[in-house]
């Protein structure tokens, strides 16, 4: 799978990062994360290990998504992630059919 970052520049994108274990793995449980403002709105400020891990820069997307367990960061866009299901879905229900075709 790939993604167009912000510069135009295609890259690889794997599967998503275990998000539930990343802040017992990678920010202390002593570290505090604070709110600030920024502008009109209100942001935190992530460790330069956190955007390490999720291989973020400066302008990345990030989606929060609710989740069982609460929140998920991520910088993989949820929706897509259906999407493809439903296209390997459809190319396993029809992959006869694409081999008769492809002949």
């Amino acid at each position: 799978m790939e993604r167009i970052d912000p510069a135009g520049q295609r890259q690889r994108v794997t599967a998503a990062p275990d998000v539930r274990n990343l802040r017992r793995r990678y920010v202390p449980r002593s570290k505090t994360l604070k709110l600030t403002q920024i502008g009109n709105s209100v942001g935190v400020i992530l460790p330069k290990e956190v955007l390490a891990r999720l291989k973020l820069v400066k302008g990345d997307t990030v989606y929060v998504t609710d989740t069982p367990g609460g929140i998920a960061l991520t910088p993989y866009d949820p929706s897509f992630d259906e999407q493809l299901d439903l296209g390997r879905e459809f190319m396993r229900e029809y992959k006869d059919t694409f081999r008769a075709l492809a002949k």
